[in-house]
């Protein structure tokens, strides 16, 4: 086995989760991923934890919404059960068909998703963490030889994470007790929000491995302006182009896309706060330096900005401000990297990706 596998490993246990004797924990992967499983579940058992193994497919989800009826979709009570006894909640992603459930009607994908919103509630308050094998097939999406991608992402995995926190914490501490935001790019996104009193979050991969962003909760009806989003997502195995999104006290009330604006539209339609938006993020990982169509990385890159419709996380929501609840929670990407600008409170704190505190940075 690769040692870099090894290293992953121990990042996930022991830096994401900190898996201790007696955590009941639960490991969710698939067939590609099987030597990141492998690796995972020794150093479980090393550490005296009690694990339950999970293996999905995706060809086996595709056929079962092809098959199902959404009128008769209900909570899965089983999987809440499982989660709801549980300390830690491992996820891994790889993939040898990124499109799988393509041909999954939009529609199917978001009553399915709905359902199992309370599964999602109840992981959000365990010890959890979702991380990426280096498959073939996530290696074919971003245009990457298997080995080439390998070498991606164990660059963005294995890091400093207690040096990756110190950069981030800079912004951290600029936004910890600011008011308005504003992201300018091109002459397509000029979109303004508060953050008060809301709750700024250093991730440095204890949820997302890798980490490297720094995040919040906008105020629910503070968005306003336009924001088009040039970067692809991949949506329920679909790819949505330039999705653009109107925003007025706070909620999408005009929208469309260059590719796929059927699955943009699935969405926003799924519930009420599926047309607010639940988070702003700005990447700061240095070592994702390419968009690979995966958000887990994309949304990371230091010269981006994220924004998701749907969920805010409950940790970012200050005491007394409105959190928005959705079944979904969808991040879509800005490209910052050239004739952008994030202000915070009137000032300028990056210009074309770089952040007032590195190198590079111009007045």
């Amino acid at each position: 086995m690769d040692s870099r596998v090894r290293e992953h490993a121990e990042v996930i246990v022991d830096h994401s989760t900190s898996v201790e004797a007696g955590d009941d924990v639960v490991v969710s992967g698939s067939p590609e991923a099987e030597d990141l499983v492998v690796a995972v579940m020794e150093l479980l058992g090393e550490r005296g934890a009690n694990p339950h193994v999970s293996m999905g497919s995706d060809r086996a989800m595709r056929a079962f919404l092809r098959a199902a009826d959404p009128e008769e979709f209900e909570p899965p009570a089983h999987t809440e059960a499982l989660f709801e006894a549980s300390d830690v909640l491992i996820s891994i992603r790889a993939a040898s068909n990124v499109n799988e459930r393509s041909d999954v009607d939009p529609e199917v994908n978001a009553a399915h998703s709905a359902t199992r919103k309370a599964v999602r509630d109840v992981a959000m308050d365990r010890r959890w963490v979702g991380t990426q094998y280096p498959a073939s097939g996530n290696a074919q999406k971003a245009e990457m030889s298997t080995e080439a991608y390998e070498e991606f992402v164990f660059d963005a995995v294995l890091k400093d994470w207690e040096a990756q926190r110190a950069h981030q914490e800079q912004l951290v501490e600029v936004l910890a007790d600011a008011d308005g935001v504003r992201i300018r790019s091109g002459e397509a996104t000029d979109v303004r929000l508060s953050i008060a009193g809301n709750v700024v979050r250093n991730d440095y991969a204890e949820h997302n491995l890798p980490g490297g962003e720094v995040f919040t909760a906008p105020v629910v009806d503070s968005v306003e302006g336009e924001v088009l989003f040039d970067k692809p997502v991949i949506v329920q195995g679909r790819e949505v182009l330039d999705a653009r999104l109107v925003f007025e006290g706070g909620e999408v009330v005009e929208h469309d896309a260059g590719k796929n604006g059927e699955v943009l539209t699935s969405l926003l339609e799924t519930d009420e706060g599926a047309r607010r938006l639940g988070e702003l993020g700005i990447g700061m990982n240095r070592d994702i330096d390419r968009f690979t169509y995966n958000m887990l990385f994309d949304e990371k890159m230091g010269d981006t900005v994220h924004m998701a419709i749907g969920m805010a996380y409950e940790d970012t929501v200050g005491e007394g401000n409105e959190r928005n609840d959705s079944a979904v929670h969808t991040d879509m990407i800005v490209d910052m990297s050239e004739d952008s600008t994030i202000e915070v409170d009137g000032e300028v704190v990056q210009r074309d990706g770089t952040f007032r505190f590195e190198d590079g940075f111009e007045e």
